[in-house]
């Protein structure tokens, strides 16, 4: 195993949130059910075996009374036409058809996406299934998947997952883009506030919708304040095409985020009587990251959605979180072959965040890359012990998230924040290209698809 470690100061303007996707899990559990209903025969379930009674219960699992309220609470955000899931769960004849592979992926762990360890924290919108309802599912498949009375469906479980109350804003892409640049293209699109805002506003409330889900990996939305909207509309002029490139950020003076998007994240309303003030004039530039392997990708003209307030209590900040230094030359080296290696950073961030005071993280997010393994964060307390912001103890980078504490946490003066990643680069775990895994290289970090990132990040307001 690997280790590096650094504890020094640090500075903010981190580089962009950045993902990949390689070949979803699903397309392997896809596989596996069409080879066992290949071999199992017409009359057997698709679930798995049952004699159709629930094994002598008098009252059997059913998708109506049992079954569809977990799914439309678990799965309902996801599973629905048109949405990010590769199938739709949202009646009985889909739900008995892609009954093996929901049961393969909720043994797995990987569904419903929810990565947090439980032990680390508490959060809104914890998606995951509890045993007693895993044990529900399994039930029904042992049942014999059985329907049931369309008029008898059971009552209604409540889908308290984050997202979007409402949308005051929204604010589209001027026109599509068709990436030119293969496998990775950068563009920077500029979207300026409406003029007749006339009044600073808050956004409280942050989505994005990609246009074209097969290409775009992540959305960035930075804000540029009104005396940078020159230098943002002179980069967009001097480039040909709709908006510019830009790797590695917006290649202008802009690094406040006002929220990003990337597979797996949903729509949310900030916690209440916080937001992040936008002034008159100001410019949202919108970073995309396109990563396509064909060689004519499809265009894409992605939007946000945002919700406004004329006032909040507090002022929010969005800030990435990473050592600097990492992002210079090899300074965040992970070798061809290396099973385990570890990057961590520890400072105190009220040096340079909040002018030695006191700030309150509301919520946090993490972000690597295909082949990141585990990611923490977590408060090294100066008076002793310390406090668990994030623990992800198996990373999969198609499902990436903000996770809102269930009571904000209060970072002190002379506490440490600590960053730590773990990155697995041997052979069996390289990233798969057209049915290929690829060949460990050194990797350091970077903006695209074979480079690494180490990140962190939370909401933050800085206290009275």
């Amino acid at each position: 195993m690997c280790v590096y470690v650094a504890k020094e100061r640090g500075c903010d303007g981190f580089g962009p949130r950045e993902t990949m996707v390689s070949m979803s899990k699903y397309a392997l559990l896809s596989g596996l059910l069409a080879l066992w209903l290949g071999c199992s025969g017409d009359d057997a379930p698709v679930g798995g075996p049952g004699d159709g009674d629930g094994d002598g219960d008098t009252s059997p699992v059913t998708y109506y009374q049992d079954i569809k309220p977990l799914l439309d609470a678990r799965c309902g955000n996801c599973h629905i036409e048109g949405g990010i899931a590769p199938f739709a769960l949202q009646d009985y004849e889909s739900a008995r058809a892609y009954a093996g592979v929901s049961s393969m992926a909720i043994h797995d762990g990987t569904m419903p996406p929810w990565l947090p360890n439980s032990d680390c924290n508490d959060y809104e919108g914890d998606r995951s299934l509890t045993s007693e309802q895993m044990d529900l599912f399994d039930a029904w498949m042992d049942g014999g998947l059985q329907e049931g009375d369309p008029a008898n469906e059971g009552p209604e479980i409540p889908n308290d997952a984050p997202s979007l109350s409402r949308v005051d804003l929204e604010l589209e892409m001027p026109v599509a883009y068709t990436p030119q640049l293969v496998p990775d293209d950068y563009r920077c699109f500029v979207l300026p506030w409406p003029e007749e805002l006339t009044e600073t506003r808050y956004v409280t409330g942050f989505s994005a919708a990609p246009g074209n889900l097969g290409t775009v990996h992540h959305v960035i939305a930075f804000l540029a304040t009104p005396d940078q909207r020159a230098e943002y509309e002179r980069l967009d002029a001097e480039e040909d095409g709709p908006g510019y490139t830009c790797f590695g950020g917006t290649n202008g003076p802009a690094r406040a985020w006002l929220g990003s998007w990337a597979p797996g994240t949903f729509g949310a309303d900030l916690p209440d009587g916080i937001g992040i003030a936008v002034e008159p004039g100001s410019t949202i530039i919108l970073q995309m990251h396109y990563n396509s392997l064909a060689p004519n990708p499809d265009s894409d003209q992605t939007s946000i959605q945002l919700r406004l307030e004329e006032s909040v209590d507090q002022v929010a900040t969005i800030q990435p979180w990473a050592n600097p230094n990492w992002l210079r030359g090899d300074n965040m080296l992970i070798p061809a072959g290396e099973s385990d290696v570890v990057h961590e950073w520890t400072i105190d961030p009220t040096l340079f965040l909040s002018g030695g005071r006191p700030f309150t993280i509301h919520s946090t997010f993490f972000h690597m890359h295909q082949i990141g393994t585990q990611g923490h964060l977590k408060i090294q307390r100066g008076g002793g012990g310390e406090t668990c912001l994030l623990d992800i103890d198996r990373w999969d980078f198609n499902w990436q998230d903000a996770y809102q504490f269930t009571e904000p946490v209060v970072f002190e003066p002379g506490d440490q924040m600590e960053l730590r990643c773990h990155f697995d680069n041997s052979q069996e775990n390289q990233p798969v290209v057209d049915g290929k895994p690829q060949i460990p290289v050194d990797r350091t970090w970077g903006e695209g698809t074979n480079d690494e990132m180490c990140l962190g990040g939370f909401l933050m307001t800085v206290d009275p």
